[in-house]
């Protein structure tokens, strides 16, 4: 008997001070564990801020959230939030009160940042505020930005190239083969005509040294070497012009030879090249077509985002273990 409850009296004992230690790693967490200063701090947008929700120094957990309060000024809805601060803290008067997320999964906090002022704030003063960034409003932004990007730029720009490329196909099947012939006629008409000019130019150089022959017959003694002189210029005149039909009969040749490489490349590749065009015109039609459906879906995979991110903080134990989604009939 006296063994029984000695038993209850050891279990009564060992229950009590888990429920003790329980309170005191509660209150520990919190920050309230003893007597405290109370603050405010006014924001214009207060997600995820609560009653509890801890507030930190620097990330020391000093205190919690006491209440949230509405409030109407100048036609805006502002919202107060009241702090409760362990007791005798030093705030610095230029510190600033952010709502911020240790991490993408972790629970909103309100995290002061200490000023560099000498004089601390009496309880019951404001905090200067910080709005809190919401990286999913900002992945909302940038897929609109995508979304005005892809309106006003992409889709000019997928019709300019569609019309560029069905203008390049027209000048591949009409112009650029025109081209292509004249050139094959003046190469031919060059041809023709270079054996006369080197006929001519010969002629020339023949006439040229019989002139000079004659005049070194009549020149006097004293002007003879001037005349020589002229003549000798003469003759490298000749030699450069007899140089220069050569190098234009080469240059005809290589030009024949290049202009029949290039009607032969345009004749056997004209299918490949009218394929490539209707496939490009192809993809650009297509990417147009569907660049909206791009948007859309950018934008959805924002809204999931924010969403599985408020319900983690709502409820970490969520990453644990979920609950079954509910099915027609409202059971699980």
């Amino acid at each position: 008997m006296r063994s029984d409850k000695v038993n209850y009296v050891v279990v009564g004992g060992f229950v009590l001070a888990m429920l003790v230690g329980l309170v005191v790693a509660v209150a520990v967490l919190t920050g309230r564990t003893g007597a405290a200063d109370t603050y405010f701090a006014v924001y214009r947008n207060v997600t995820g801020v609560k009653f509890g929700t801890q507030v930190l120094y620097e990330g020391f957990p000093v205190g919690q959230v006491e209440e949230v309060t509405p409030m109407a000024k100048d036609g805006a809805m502002l919202f107060r939030v009241d702090l409760s601060v362990r007791e005798g803290w030093r705030i610095p008067d230029d510190s600033v009160a952010q709502i911020a997320a240790p991490g993408l999964l972790s629970a909103i906090t309100i995290s002061i940042r200490a000023g560099k002022g000498k004089t601390p704030l009496k309880s019951g003063a404001r905090i200067r505020s910080g709005e809190g960034a919401n990286i999913f409003a900002v992945m909302s932004s940038v897929a609109d930005d995508v979304r005005n990007l892809a309106e006003s730029d992409i889709k000019p720009l997928l019709a300019t190239m569609n019309t560029t490329v069905g203008a390049f196909g027209g000048l591949l099947e009409g112009d650029l083969q025109a081209l292509v012939k004249e050139l094959v006629v003046v190469s031919q008409d060059m041809a023709r005509r270079v054996p006369k000019i080197t006929d001519d130019i010969e002629s020339v150089a023949a006439q040229m040294n019989a002139a000079s022959d004659e005049i070194n017959a009549l020149v006097n003694p004293e002007n003879r070497k001037k005349i020589e002189a002229f003549l000798i210029t003469l003759d490298e005149s000749a030699g450069n012009f007899r140089q220069l039909s050569k190098d234009l009969g080469g240059t005809r040749e290589r030009a024949d030879a290049v202009l029949t490489a290039v009607e032969t490349l345009i004749g056997d590749n004209r299918l490949d090249i009218d394929k490539s065009v209707v496939d490009m015109r192809y993809v650009m039609e297509s990417l147009a077509r569907r660049i909206d459906s791009v948007n859309q879906n950018l934008e959805g995979t924002a809204r999931n985002m924010y969403e599985f991110s408020r319900q983690i903080r709502q409820n970490p134990g969520l990453l644990l273990g979920g609950t079954p989604p509910e099915d027609a009939g409202g059971q699980r």
